[in-house]
């Protein structure tokens, strides 16, 4: 690895999944009374599953691994428990060529672990147990020993005292921080607020970023959202996304039409593309373009790591439009 390469530095969950699929119970039922799709399953009842896939996942280790592939350095920091599923999480990381020097043992939690019931249209009912990837501990997150020039943080659980902690010590070392916060965060938003002051860049979905500004559409979220950060991101499912760097708005719609095998991990991959090509001194629509891309080439397998796009995959184009501010 050259002095020049890029180094990332991804801090947050990581779990091993255990996808279950090819079975008649997990067809989705439309529940009239809920107005939405359902999956049943009969108490007491047993249910036959056709195939079984192992994989590894969590925000952070499917982030370093799109962050590797595109031939930049990745660093995972997160904690496992000392039993199999951290092992299988350890073995996926250094296949992918993954820093995982400042990974922390819980001595108490085993490591998280997810069972995804997946339904043929590629939704998914999961059971999770957090374990060691969500009970984050100050000691065994202090960056003020890696060297690198990016932090990307998917979610850490609400635990904002962690979270700020982390933010001031990247940005006293000028790291630049990308920020996709999940729920745990924006059920707290006055303290979510304050954290954003470090950020540079922020990706959140529309529902989102309504939580935090006032806007009737995304790209007059994504504009309000400036407000908070240099460039925001907001995704809004099949009907495509909105970014913004304050000189350019780019909205973008579907990259491709595929059949979606599984959701899981797509977007964390959308974010991560950004972010890997961002950092390079990409446009933002070439960002956009990567990240959407590489998001549409997840969805296409089971799990959250298989379809992340290597370095030097050819792109086509899709329907963008770009315009200066």
């Amino acid at each position: 690895m050259s002095a020049s390469t890029i180094s990332i530095l991804s801090i947050g969950a990581a779990v091993q999944d255990v996808f279950l699929s090819h079975s008649d119970e997990f067809k989705p039922v439309t529940d009239k009374t809920l107005h939405e799709q359902v999956m049943q399953l009969e108490m007491g009842a047993k249910a036959d599953v056709n195939k079984i896939h192992f994989s590894t996942g969590g925000g952070a280790t499917n982030a370093s691994v799109t962050f590797s592939r595109q031939g930049l350095h990745a660093i995972f920091m997160g904690t496992i428990g000392h039993d199999p599923a951290g092992q299988a999480v350890l073995d996926d990381l250094d296949k992918e060529g993954v820093d995982t020097r400042f990974v922390s043992y819980s001595d108490t939690l085993n490591t998280g672990y997810s069972v995804l019931l997946l339904a043929p249209n590629g939704e998914r009912s999961i059971l999770t147990y957090r374990g060691a990837s969500t009970h984050y501990d100050y000691k065994n997150f202090d960056i003020s020993k890696v060297e690198a020039d990016w932090l990307y943080v998917s979610s850490m659980a609400g635990n904002m005292d962690v979270l700020s902690s982390i933010f001031h010590h990247a940005a006293k070392k000028g790291i630049k921080i990308f920020f996709n916060p999940g729920k745990g965060e924006l059920s707290k938003l006055q303290k979510l607020k304050g954290l954003l002051e470090d950020v540079e860049v922020l990706s959140v979905n529309r529902e989102e970023a309504a939580q935090i500004v006032q806007g009737q559409d995304s790209e007059e979220l994504a504009l309000h959202l400036l407000n908070y950060v240099n460039v925001a991101i907001v995704s809004d499912g099949p009907n495509g996304v909105v970014a913004t760097d304050g000189k350019t708005v780019v909205t973008a719609g579907m990259y491709e039409d595929v059949r979606v095998v599984d959701r899981t991990g797509a977007g964390d991959a959308f974010g991560s593309g950004f972010l890997s090509q961002w950092c390079q001194d990409k446009s933002l629509a070439e960002c956009v373009v990567f990240a959407s891309a590489n998001s549409t080439s997840v969805v296409r397998k089971v799990g959250a790591k298989a379809g992340i796009l290597h370095h030097g995959s050819s792109l086509h184009a899709m329907p963008l439009k770009e315009r200066k501010l």
